[in-house]
C-alpha cells in the first residue's frame, strides 16, 4: 500500500483533533529518519545557516542553498509535507522576486509550501506568493531574520500592546489565506490566544503547550549543536560525545593497525597473487 501523502488539508483537519509535529531537515538521511517516524510537517529551514553551514545569521544563506539541500530532503519523503524556508534575500530584499523564488521551492525543490518570517511587506508578499497558487506558512514573534529590529532575540509580545501587535498580524495572515502560523518566542498565555482566536492551525517554537503543533531545530533536540541553546529546547539525546567518542575510537584503531581487520578486507586467490609481474 503506498503511503498517505500529507497534504495541506491533512493540517488544516488536525485543528482541535490532534497536535501536529514539525521538524526541520536539511539532508536525506535525517529526512528518511523522521519521515518514518511519523512527523507531519518537515521544515527546510534557513537555521541551515546556523547549524549545517557554520554561519552567524540565516540571512546569509540564500536561495541556491536552500533549493539543494530542499531537493535533498524531498527525495527522502514519502509522507510529510514538507515546507521550504524563504530566505532573507528571496523576500525581503526584493518582495517582487517573492513569488517567483517561492515559486523554485515547488517546482525545482519539489516541495508542497513555503513559510516566510514577519516583516514590513509581509502582507504584500505573502498575498502575492498565495495568489501565484503557493500555499503559505506564516512566522510572528521572534523572526530570525530581523532580530536586530526587534532588540535582538528575545521575546515578544511581552507587553499588552505588543501582544496586541502579535495577535492582529495572525489574524491578517490567516485573512490572507495562510494555512498555519509559526509562534516563536511568544508568551504562552499569547499563543493561547491566538491560538483560540484562529481558524487555522498554530506551531510553537517557544510559545507554551497551546498551540497546536510544535516545531524545534532537529539538530537541538539530538544536541548536535554546541554552539548554543536555546531555553525552549529540549535536548531528547545529546548525540555530539557520543559522534565524538567514535571517530577517537577510529583515529585510535588505526594508529593502532587494529582497523581494518580482516572482516572489512577483500581477498584474491593466492595463485592470483602468483602471477602477477612485478618487474
Amino acid at each position: 500500500m503506498e503511503p498517505h501523502k500529507i497534504t495541506i488539508q491533512d493540517i488544516l483537519a488536525a485543528k482541535h483533533i490532534r497536535k501536529i509535529t514539525m521538524l526541520t531537515a536539511y539532508d536525506y538521511p535525517l529526512a528518511s529518519l523522521m519521515d518514518r517516524a511519523g512527523i507531519e510537517i518537515i521544515l527546510v529551514g534557513d537555521s541551515l545557516a546556523n547549524v549545517v553551514l557554520g554561519l552567524d545569521s540565516t540571512t546569509k544563506v540564500g536561495m541556491a542553498e536552500m533549493i539543494h539541500h530542499a531537493k535533498a530532503v524531498t527525495r527522502a519523503v514519502k509522507q510529510a509535507l514538507v515546507i521550504g524556508d524563504m530566505p532573507y534575500e528571496s523576500y525581503q530584499i526584493n518582495p517582487e522576486e517573492s513569488l517567483k523564488n517561492a515559486r523554485r521551492f515547488i517546482d525545482e525543490a519539489q516541495c508542497q509550501a513555503v513559510k516566510l518570517e514577519w516583516f514590513d511587506r509581509c502582507l504584500e508578499v505573502t498575498e502575492k506568493i498565495i495568489q501565484g497558487g503557493i500555499a503559505v506558512m506564516g512566522h510572528i514573534g521572534l523572526t530570525p531574520q530581523t532580530a536586530d529590529k526587534l532588540g535582538g532575540f528575545k521575546v515578544q509580545g511581552r507587553d499588552a500592546e505588543a501582544a496586541q501587535r502579535l495577535i492582529e498580524q495572525a489574524t491578517a495572515l490567516e485573512k490572507l489565506g495562510c494555512f498555519s502560523i509559526v509562534l516563536e518566542c511568544v508568551p504562552d498565555k499569547i499563543a493561547q490566544i491566538i491560538t483560540q482566536k484562529l481558524g487555522i492551525p498554530t506551531i510553537g517554537i517557544g510559545a507554551g503547550i497551546h498551540c497546536d503543533g510544535q516545531v524545534l531545530v532537529t539538530h537541538d533536540l539530538l544536541g548536535l549543536f554546541e554552539r548554543f541553546t536555546p531555553k525552549f529546547v529540549k535536548k531528547y539525546v545529546n548525540l555530539s560525545p557520543l559522534i565524538f567518542q567514535a571517530i577517537e575510537e577510529y583515529k585510535k584503531e588505526v594508529r593502532e593497525g587494529k582497523f581494518p581487520g580482516p572482516e572489512h578486507s577483500f581477498s584474491i586467490k593466492e595463485e592470483e597473487v602468483k602471477k602477477i609481474r612485478l618487474t
